[in-house]
């Protein structure tokens, strides 16, 4: 089976007692611990780390042994109660082996597999999903909504007030990975304390750096055709040690984002609906300008602006110019691109 996503926390927080094993799988192996872990304390409570009700194994101990995963469902705890079986890095060798005990359930223990980007072919996710006492969770990486989720609720865990704005950039610069975005923010929670608040500004200095806010200045003046502000701003960077590479390749996403945008306002959508529906979402320091940015590059001059960027990153890569010098000259030339709506 697969539970559906309205489902998922409620099963997470209480596996139904007629599920003999759970594949947990997908690309986001963060995720896919976090929610053995879930399940290990639904199931075990206190008990999660005792030897006598919690058997580990990985997909190689399996493959060389396989009849050891039937004896460990089959096993009883020492002071009774249910087990958990927890196998991981498996794959589809273990499909014959885990249909075998799929078929002869028995004892009173749970199989949790984790795996990692199961394709729709892989055996072991079509007999997980296709089972009826299994169930296939996919753990795919999180995106905005699932991302400021997960700031809230860790922060209301320890009480303490976080400001949209500070979410807002969070959301954009914590990763995909779960675990890692969790340390990211174990580390803020510790940086507020217990009831504490958080700002934007505890959020930049704790999670990431000025110069990410810094290089999304850089463009929006560079699209803007603000040269002294970009020349400027370009050799703090350069100064502070910031790649040609990393900037160009932060000018082609705007680029990209603009021409989305502008190819749907072109076709009717109105400005406002298509920059609220933005994903990942615009800053909220920037969706003024980026708003204004889309009167002045219409589909077309977005894309001879990505043209330009994307062979300012190959010139830096293939000629003998300095990177820093081919930076600044595609940076300098963007706003001056033809192709600007005449202003009304």
């Amino acid at each position: 089976m697969k539970p559906a996503a309205a489902q998922l926390r409620g099963f997470l927080r209480d596996p139904p007692a007629s599920i003999a094993a759970i594949l947990l799988f997908g690309p986001d192996d963060g995720l896919v611990r976090e929610r053995a872990d879930q399940l290990c304390q639904a199931v075990l409570g206190p008990a999660k780390d005792d030897p006598f009700r919690l058997a580990v194994l990985t997909g190689d101990v399996l493959r060389q042994d396989p009849a050891r995963l039937a004896d460990e469902a089959a096993s009883i705890g020492l002071f009774g109660g249910k087990r958990v079986v927890r196998v991981r890095e498996a794959g589809d060798a273990l499909s014959k082996t885990l249909q075998f005990v799929l078929e002869r359930a028995a004892g009173d223990s749970l199989i949790l597999i984790e795996a990692g980007d199961l394709g729709r072919s892989s055996s072991l996710r079509k007999l997980a999903e296709a089972a009826p006492n299994a169930a296939a969770i996919a753990c795919y990486a999180d995106g905005p909504r699932e991302l400021a989720t997960l700031i809230r609720e860790m922060m209301g865990q320890h009480n303490i007030s976080i400001g949209e704005e500070a979410v807002s950039y969070l959301v954009q610069n914590l990763g995909e990975n779960r675990l890692v975005s969790r340390q990211e923010l174990e580390k803020l929670i510790l940086l507020a304390g217990d009831g504490g608040r958080i700002g934007l500004d505890e959020a930049i200095a704790s999670v990431g750096d000025s110069s990410v806010l810094a290089i999304e200045d850089v463009i929006y003046d560079s699209l803007d055709g603000d040269a002294g502000a970009v020349e400027t701003a370009l050799s703090r960077l350069f100064l502070e040690g910031q790649a040609a590479v990393t900037i160009l390749r932060a000018a082609q996403r705007h680029a990209q984002k603009l021409h989305l945008a502008a190819s749907l306002v072109a076709k009717g959508t109105a400005i406002d609906a298509v920059v609220n529906g933005m994903r990942p979402p615009i800053f909220f320091k920037y969706t003024d300008r980026f708003r204004g940015q889309l009167g002045a590059w219409p589909p077309e001059r977005a894309q001879r602006l990505l043209k330009l960027l994307l062979q300012a990153e190959l010139d830096c890569k293939t000629t003998v110019y300095p990177e820093e010098t081919i930076c600044r000259h595609a940076l300098s030339l963007a706003g001056r691109l033809p192709g600007r709506p005449a202003r009304r």
